[in-house]
């Protein structure tokens, strides 16, 4: 790369940080260090960094971490995080929100309460953001984002900012299609009027029904791998439970005894033992049953 490093963090005032550790930036709490880390501090200064690299590095846009598995080893390319500059959200008119993708999943929920607008209760329980929800389509209790999504706006490598209508989207279970080659910047949803103390209630049920059948409050980053809805009528947990033995760990990486799609970090688990775990129950719920298993979780490597 032609671009003098110490150069590029000077004139983006600190916001560019070489070396920087990712271990706590996820819910993991597991990874090594990006060769650079970029905090965005708004869209003009954005589009100036995505110029400034000329495209030639690899890009990793970071969220929450909430379903982020990284290396141990440095990570070469560029880590970007959204500032808070990206966290807005409004009511654009009656039923439509436009909510920036640093925007918590909860947090849209929460403001669709208070706007007595409903449809956005299932986000209550998803912990990722807007970015990320839209990236992977995420979902839970039969909801996905794909059912409240309108369209989106992204910029891509080379700093064009585009808008991106939810029909032309080729969302498939867990999954958008759009390119890894764009950084969302904010969406549009559209709800439905509803008395905010039925959205409230219903929020409530979902969060009790989510904590009785999920581990919470330890480092986990979610739900592994997707549900095989091609290839088998069975959940994966299902799966995972008939083939592997749930005791099965490697180093301080582990399967949850609530949930056996969640994996866990018991103390210190290396990037490594994570992978294995992974790679272990994969190869056993193939050898058992034939399905053959895709990670929902993002692998930074």
């Amino acid at each position: 790369m032609n671009i003098n490093l110490e150069e590029l963090s000077l004139e983006f005032n600190n916001n560019v940080k070489l070396d920087f550790d990712l271990k706590k930036k996820n819910w993991f709490n597991i990874g090594g260090k990006t060769k650079i880390y970029y905090k965005a501090d708004n869209l003009k200064e954005l589009i100036k960094f995505l110029k400034k690299i000329e495209n030639k590095e690899k890009i990793f846009i970071l969220g929450g971490g909430s379903n982020t598995l990284i290396t141990d080893k440095t990570y070469n390319g560029v880590v970007i995080k959204l500032s808070s500059n990206f966290n807005n959200i409004s009511l654009l008119s009656d039923n439509i929100i436009i909510a920036g993708s640093a925007v918590s999943d909860k947090s849209l929920s929460e403001f669709a309460m208070d706007n007595s607008l409903g449809g956005f209760e299932f986000l209550s329980c998803i912990p990722g953001t807007v970015g990320g929800g839209i990236k992977m389509n995420a979902g839970c209790f039969g909801r996905e984002f794909k059912d409240i999504l309108v369209s989106i706006q992204a910029i891509n490598k080379l700093g064009q900012v585009i808008t991106i209508p939810a029909k032309d989207i080729d969302f498939k279970y867990r999954d958008s299609r759009l390119s890894d080659n764009l950084i969302f910047l904010s969406a549009s949803f559209k709800g439905f009027k509803k008395n905010s103390d039925l959205i409230k209630n219903e929020m409530v049920v979902l969060k009790e029904k989510k904590e009785k059948a999920q581990p919470t409050k330890i480092k986990t980053s979610g739900s592994t791998f997707k549900n095989p809805v091609d290839q088998s009528d069975k959940k994966v947990w299902q799966l995972i439970k008939e083939s592997v033995s749930l005791e099965k760990s490697f180093g301080d990486a582990c399967i949850s005894k609530k949930h056996c799609n969640f994996f866990v970090n018991k103390r210190d688990a290396k990037f490594d033992d994570m992978k294995k775990l992974i790679n272990f129950v994969s190869e056993s719920v193939l050898k058992k049953t034939g399905v053959k298993l895709e990670t929902e979780i993002k692998i930074l490597e």
